[in-house]
């Protein structure tokens, strides 16, 4: 799961759309992590979302939904004046903050939330996201390596890691740490069963090699992780979309054929879609689709667009009052 904005380049069309192509199986593969079990932080994700109708100011004027969440804020800033580790008023800040498209000023209070809960990763997770949406990389790049230190199995903080080092042009330095992750795992899991999921990190390894069109060695990644389960889609889509790229659709058409039989049903119809081959590129200045959104949003990491649907956010035990 995963901060960012979409960038337009003037590369090769086909360049176009070989990133695109990749992306999305970075939605379909890694972000597949509700199917492994791996939660996900309530806010992830809710930095690029628009308010919906559901929302309590989502009827109310531009000015009154400003002056609202203005008071909001003010409200949380006054309990934490007066308890400042209040997580749930440092929650709710942070919350406040996204709605506000303040990325900078909900580092702090997720900073707290971080230092609060050190064997809860996902507010780490959610730090770093942030601080890279603030541009500053190494700041990010050093939580993810925290939680890495801790939980070297943490795909979150992986994907994340490996995705800034790819917007870094350091692929190298991706591939390493995901290898090294992946021999470090095997011992892990003889201590700990289960601390590292090895099948998702060979499938990010196949897809950072796809990206960087090393189409042999991510051949060799996903056969890698098929090998590990039989039974998991991520793999053979990752090979139908090498073979794809490579313009063997022969090859690659039965293997989409099998993910999407492996598949679970939510990701059937997305699976038919890549196996009838890219769309065409629209002419310059055209507008997309009704519907569609950019294939770069909100992240252009493996996992960020499909993380799974996160759970309902804690509930504040009581307003804030100033």
């Amino acid at each position: 799961t995963k901060i960012g904005s979409s960038r337009v380049g003037n590369e090769v069309v086909s360049d176009k759309r070989s990133g695109k192509r990749w992306l999305v199986i970075a939605v379909l593969g890694v972000a597949v992590l509700a199917f492994v079990g791996v939660s996900v932080f309530p806010f992830v994700g809710a930095f690029n979302a628009p308010q919906t109708a559901s929302s309590p100011t989502a009827t109310a004027s531009p000015t009154d939904t400003k002056q609202q969440l203005d008071d909001t804020a003010r409200g949380y800033e006054a309990v934490l004046q007066r308890e400042p580790n209040n997580q749930t008023a440092l929650r709710g800040l942070v919350d406040v903050r996204i709605q506000q498209r303040d990325i900078k000023a909900a580092i702090a209070p997720l900073e707290k939330l971080a230092a609060l809960n050190p064997d809860q990763a996902d507010y780490s997770i959610l730090l770093a996201q942030a601080k890279q949406e603030v541009q500053d990389p190494e700041g990010a790049a050093e939580v993810y390596r925290q939680i890495l230190a801790k939980q070297p199995g943490n795909v979150n903080a992986l994907n994340g890691l490996v995705d800034l080092l790819l917007k870094q042009q350091r692929p190298e330095a991706a591939v390493s740490l995901l290898e090294d992750t992946l021999k470090t795992g095997e011992q892990t899991n003889q201590i700990r069963p289960g601390s590292v999921d090895l099948l998702t990190v060979q499938v990010l390894l196949g897809q950072v090699y796809a990206t960087q069109k090393r189409y042999g060695e991510a051949m060799a990644a996903f056969d890698q992780a098929i090998a590990r389960d039989k039974q998991d889609f991520r793999p053979v889509i990752g090979k139908a979309l090498v073979l794809q790229e490579q313009g063997k659709d022969a090859e690659a058409k039965p293997l989409f054929a099998t993910a999407e039989t492996l598949a679970p049903p939510n990701l059937k119809d997305r699976i038919k879609a890549l196996a009838a081959g890219p769309s065409p590129s629209p002419a310059v200045g055209a507008s997309p689709a009704p519907g569609s959104s950019p294939a770069s949003s909100p992240a252009s990491s493996p996992a960020a667009t499909a993380s799974p649907a996160p759970a309902a956010s804690p509930a504040p035990t009581a307003s804030p009052t100033p």
